[in-house]
């Protein structure tokens, strides 16, 4: 699996190394993560992250998942109810209320971007096939 990190400010001091598409292994993760990632019912990372209906929030620990919660978010339904940015706040309570420090997602869109930026939260991109997997590759 391949992945497009976009920002790499994260709150921990123990890191562990990401290897970039050039194979340098410039940035570095923690090894210790709480992550999200949009996940469909048979558990594979659901295309829509802004329109997601279900979120899994895994906890990340030494290479491995100690614990996975899926959560019905019902973006999918919500995503038109009000403004983008009604949304976008909607999307980062969830974010700050379950303690994520990373997205994985197959596609996220220029607003949600620039949310998660300024949320200083990494984000990878391009995530396909298996939730879990996907979880774990990014922060390998």
């Amino acid at each position: 699996m391949h992945f497009q990190p976009f920002t790499f400010q994260v709150p921990h001091t123990e890191y562990a190394r990401l290897e970039i598409d050039s194979g340098s292994e410039e940035e570095r993760y923690p090894q210790d993560m709480i992550v999200c990632v949009p996940v469909t019912s048979d558990g594979q990372v659901d295309h829509r992250w802004g329109r997601a209906e279900r979120i899994a929030v895994a906890n990340i620990i030494d290479g491995g998942i100690e614990s996975w919660q899926e959560i019905e978010v019902s973006w999918d339904r919500l995503h038109d109810e009000g403004t983008s940015a009604q949304h976008h706040a909607r999307v980062a309570r969830f974010l700050r209320q379950n303690h994520v420090e990373a997205v994985v997602a197959h596609h996220v869109g220029d607003g949600m971007v620039r949310m998660l930026g300024t949320m200083k939260l990494p984000l990878f991109l391009e995530a396909t096939g298996d939730a879990r997997t996907a979880a774990l590759t990014a922060t390998a």
